[in-house]
């Protein structure tokens, strides 16, 4: 394994040169394969290498992302088969996982720990629904693209929030507990928080947007859940399996919207780039520090910090999906999944170096 990841390694560095020569040289037919294959060389790197193996995914991630703006009309559509009818069945398959890698135990923090639920709740759908309402006035993009943005305010915490706990040795308890709560309480406060402050951008179906929820989100959690409870251990193949199902599902959700929308993204990429780091940062700093506050402690304040910056996004693709808008409101959510990866990711080394000295 060593020997592989020195090969790919230096595999990625040439690739890289090739990069920029063709960049240089505008050889663009040239440019967008190299740098394809550049990526999935460095993604394979980080994998193989333990201190770096957590940036393996989103440098996969940019890989697929790239690969769909020079290559768009391979994720659009196939045959007569357009490939956005995907992205439902797979949000469906990513919430049966979560469903099955929690349980019971995950909703009695709410007894054990009542302070940090509430304030990780409060925090949870405050701080992103209002600071995404903010930007989206400030940013002055197009309506249904600025919505988006409003939109993965909204929604709650993501599974990989869970993740970057662990990683940080933050509150791992709380933040199970805080993303199977929020998720749950989605079906009416994600609908209630959009119809109140996107409204005005777009057309909001209060109903539509609970049944949307309901269907994509809380059927297939409770399946998972009643699998968990029934057959938990009798399929270990399956629970080794689902993280690598959802992410392979995350990639190929992402895939699609960025081809989807690629013209929007091309002219508005930058300012949407911004917004969205402003967003996540403003999460994980309010989060933080809004928890020390109200006295929480070390391990819970991080832990609020990464429900609050690590959205659902996947959930938010699937709403703007269902509402049609596909390829405006669903271009936030796209940039935003893979960028708090790597922001919570950094932030979780981080606090984990900061731990152990």
């Amino acid at each position: 394994m060593e020997k592989l990841g020195k090969w790919t390694a230096i595999s990625s560095g040439f690739l890289a040169l090739g990069v920029l020569l063709f960049w240089i040289f505008d050889r663009v037919e040239y440019l967008a394969p190299t740098l394809i294959f550049c990526l999935i060389a460095l993604a394979i790197t980080l994998q193989l290498d333990h201190r770096f193996k957590g940036f393996s995914f989103t440098v996969l991630i940019f890989a697929a992302v790239t690969a769909s703006l020079f290559y768009p009309h391979f994720f659009i559509e196939v045959g007569s088969f357009k490939l956005n009818k995907l992205i439902v069945p797979l949000l469906i398959i990513i919430m049966f996982g979560m469903g099955t890698s929690i349980g019971v135990k995950d909703f009695v923090g709410v007894v054990k720990m009542p302070k940090g639920v509430l304030v990780g709740l409060v925090a949870q759908f405050t701080i992103m629904p209002f600071i995404g309402f903010g930007l989206a006035k400030l940013s002055a993009l197009p309506p249904e693209i600025a919505a988006g943005i409003i939109l993965v305010g909204c929604s709650p915490g993501g599974l990989a929030s869970n993740v970057m706990a662990y990683i940080s040795g933050a509150n791992l308890a709380l933040s199970l507990t805080l993303t199977a709560i929020s998720t749950l309480l989605s079906p009416l406060l994600t609908p209630f928080f959009m119809q109140l402050l996107a409204n005005e951008l777009v057309p909001i179906d209060f109903l539509g947007m609970f049944w949307s929820i309901i269907k994509i989100v809380i059927l297939p959690i409770l399946a998972g859940l009643f699998f968990n409870h029934f057959a938990h251990g009798k399929f270990n193949w399956l629970d080794n399996a689902m993280p690598r199902i959802s992410m392979a599902a995350i990639a190929i959700i992402i895939t699609i919207i960025t081809a989807s929308g690629r013209d929007s993204l091309l002219s508005i990429g930058l300012i949407l780039i911004v917004v969205v780091v402003v967003h996540n940062f403003a999460g994980y700093t309010l989060g933080y520090y809004g928890s020390k506050w109200v006295g929480l402690d070390e391990k819970s304040s991080r832990t609020v910090a990464f429900e609050v910056g690590m959205q659902n996004s996947g959930l938010a693709s699937g709403i703007a999906l269902e509402m049609g808008r596909l390829a405006t409101m669903g271009l936030a959510p796209a940039v935003f999944g893979p960028f708090m990866n790597i922001s919570g990711s950094s932030l979780a080394t981080l606090w984990q170096r900061k731990t152990r000295t």
